[in-house]
């Protein structure tokens, strides 16, 4: 029995050899291939984030900071945590979030952070995207849902999964 097999179990997922496989080879192919597509897309991103938020103050070539978001698989893993609070309006491109057969919560706390997600890929399992009550987000791309359920649209992949946004207001 392998070690993530192992790990499954002792969080009492049960599934058989075959289907505990087939999930994996699915997390491969997806982890590798979003961080790869977002290290050389990244400034077109930007162009697209400011064009999903219409009206914003950072002008046509604004400074940004990029916010890494954790990888988390059968829930072994961190959340990710912004708690960087500005006085001004700041541009935050949070990167893919993935999340494999677990629960994982992206916490973006700076009420004046406008924050762009490129997409959220989610593999049996749920992603929260937590968010201060005044903070401006937009996700990006396309995507596909199967057998799964999205606040934000098809802008990610889900399978058997989730993506719920929740504002923090109080």
């Amino acid at each position: 029995m392998s070690i993530i097999q192992l790990k499954a179990e002792a969080i009492g997922f049960k599934a058989s050899s075959r289907f505990l496989s087939v999930l994996l080879l699915v997390a491969a192919a997806v982890v590798p291939a979003s961080a790869t597509a977002q290290d050389t897309e990244e400034p077109s991103a930007i162009t697209a984030c400011l064009t999903a938020f219409g009206d914003h103050p950072f002008g046509s070539n604004p400074s940004y900071r990029t916010l890494p978001v954790k990888v988390k698989v059968f829930g072994i893993g961190k959340d990710t945590v912004d708690d960087m609070v500005t006085d001004s309006p700041e541009l935050v491109y949070v990167r893919t979030g993935v999340n494999v057969a677990g629960g994982s919560v992206i916490h973006l706390n700076n009420p004046n952070g406008w924050y762009c997600m490129r997409s959220s890929v989610n593999v049996m399992g749920g992603m929260t995207i937590s968010l201060a009550c005044d903070a401006k987000f937009t996700m990006l791309g396309g995507g596909a849902t199967v057998m799964g359920s999205s606040d934000v649209g098809n802008t990610g992949t889900t399978v058997m999964g989730g993506t719920t946004i929740k504002r923090n207001c109080g």
